[in-house]
């Protein structure tokens, strides 16, 4: 069995504040960001909508890819949002695992 690991991006609202992270739970990882209980940034600056995910096979890869995003400058990370998202939609509500 291959496991899932995702990278995803949280908005505060379209073209708010962004946070990008990994976990290998994404329904679970919502749900504590939503929910307030991660301490830190996402709390502090109340970011918890889901606006962009990606999946991968392993966590080597997906790090990577987190790596990558983070690196990236904010109009990048619109764009990549945009593309697939241009209404900004809280894209919890869309997750079938």
């Amino acid at each position: 069995m291959t496991a899932s690991f995702f990278v995803y991006i949280l908005a505060s609202k379209p073209n708010g504040t962004l946070y990008v992270g990994v976990t290998n739970d994404l329904a679970r990882r919502i749900t504590e960001h939503k929910a307030r209980l991660v301490p830190g940034f996402t709390r502090k600056y109340d970011v918890n909508r889901l606006v962009y995910f990606e999946l991968f096979d392993t966590v080597l890869e997906a790090r990577a890819r987190e790596h990558s995003l983070k690196r990236r400058r904010r109009p990048w990370k619109i764009a990549l949002i945009e593309k697939l998202n241009a209404d900004w939609r809280d894209l919890t509500e869309e997750l079938s695992f």
